[in-house]
């Protein structure tokens, strides 16, 4: 089996924040404008994703449009998780944050000690790639709580909680340029915040001027995001620029073994 993520290039980052924005405006498009209701839209949605991380998981190696429309599925789900448990549950915005960053770093823990590396480098087994998806989850759950906290709750408004969270980004990338930190915490550092970032920046195109956003509408956003998506994994499709070297028999990429 071959690696089964992308390389982590700009491509990488240009569109995981764009997939998170369109987990925001298609999880609300589906909920609020076909009048699906957050129980209805969180069923299908989940039957949708496990069918396509059955593709996913069959695969054996990085397939872009499979590995890309898995990670926008699992946004709108994540998205839907954290809004089932704040609106029809009543849970606080505070106490979904909390419990979604120890879900997260109890999977990361459990990864590391089965597996002894969170590197995204290595995902060439099943397990692996398992508890990748698990994380992934639990990030955008995570990042949709902090970010409605921050937006909502805080009353922050979009525009400045994307700021916010954009200059935290920037800090642990000027972090990491100096190799004050690792290259793997760099990382899923940067996934998190994504997460809010692209919700923010969702939320303020879509939303209605008088709750803070330009009013574009979701289904605007969502078909603008969904189709420059589109563009860029057709691209990566054939160029191949973000697959992956092969990946020895131990399991170790070949820059840990230099």
């Amino acid at each position: 089996m071959l690696n089964k993520v992308p390389e982590v290039t700009f491509y990488f980052w240009v569109i995981k924040v764009l997939a998170t924005t369109v987990g925001e405006t298609a999880a609300d498009f589906l909920n609020v404008n076909l009048h699906l209701g957050l129980t209805g839209t969180t069923v299908a949605m989940v039957v949708v994703l496990a069918v396509v991380l059955v593709v996913q998981f069959r695969a054996d190696r990085y397939v872009p449009w499979v590995y890309w429309l898995a990670v926008v599925l699992i946004s709108i789900v994540g998205t839907l998780i954290t809004d089932n448990l704040v609106d029809n549950l009543g849970v606080p915005l505070e106490v979904t944050t909390a419990v979604f960053a120890v879900a997260l770093a109890a999977t990361f823990m459990a990864w590391y000690r089965s597996e002894r590396t969170l590197s995204i480098h290595t995902i060439v087994t099943s397990r692996r790639e398992g508890f990748y998806w698990a994380a992934i989850l639990f990030t955008f759950a995570l990042g949709t709580a902090a970010g409605d906290l921050l937006a909502e709750s805080m009353d922050l408004g979009y525009w400045r909680s994307g700021l916010i969270f954009g200059a935290l980004i920037a800090l642990v990338a000027a972090v990491y340029s100096r190799s004050w930190l690792g290259a793997i915490p760099a990382f899923w550092i940067a996934y998190v915040l994504t997460r809010p970032l692209g919700a923010s920046l969702g939320d303020y195109l879509s939303q209605a001027q008088d709750d803070g956003g330009l009013g574009l509408g979701t289904v605007v956003t969502s078909v603008l995001f969904l189709a420059t998506i589109l563009a860029l994994v057709v691209y990566l499709s054939i160029t191949k620029r973000d697959t992956s070297p092969a990946v020895p028999t131990d399991g170790r990429s070949p820059a840990l073994q230099r």
